[in-house]
């Protein structure tokens, strides 16, 4: 099967998205901070009961700091408003091309009914793609047209 048949017909889910991890919009960004932090994560997902309303992420937490905003303030406030997002269904190279046209590393995976049920990361497209397409990852031409660097790396 070649690369191109995968990517549209498999679904994200074969991307294994990471569950999401929820907060209401009032929540201190403190708290959301410590929740990435504590996680693991890069990313939150901010909903009103089932309803996605933004996403926040370590990019969204770095603009605040750098603009000197309080960290007890509502996360609402610094959101990322109406994410773009992927269906469940949706196919691995439609999420791909929404990662890839928006720049983001984080992708809100959401239900029929509009809930979220995950975040794909581009760790798990990166993974994805080099267990599914390893001749296409691991068999990439040399950086110099000699094959071999021109100086030693290193010390």
């Amino acid at each position: 099967m070649d690369i191109e048949l995968n990517l549209h017909a498999e679904t994200v889910d074969r991307i294994d998205p990471v569950g999401p991890i929820c907060v209401p919009p009032l929540t201190p960004v403190r708290r959301v901070l410590a929740l990435l932090r504590d996680e693991n994560r890069g990313a939150v997902l901010v909903c009103r009961q089932t309803t996605l309303l933004g996403i926040f992420t370590e990019r969204d937490a770095l603009r605040l700091m750098a603009c000197g905003a309080g960290l007890d303030e509502p996360v609402e406030r610094f959101m990322t408003r109406q994410p773009v997002t992927v269906d469940a269904q949706d196919s691995v190279g439609s999420a791909i091309k929404k990662m890839s046209a928006g720049g983001y590393r984080h992708l809100p995976v959401v239900a029929s009914d509009g809930e979220p049920v995950g975040v794909v990361k581009v760790s798990g497209i990166i993974r994805y793609l080099v267990e599914h397409f390893p001749k296409f990852v691991y068999n990439q031409p040399p950086l110099s047209p000699a094959g071999a660097q021109p100086a030693r790396e290193g010390a």
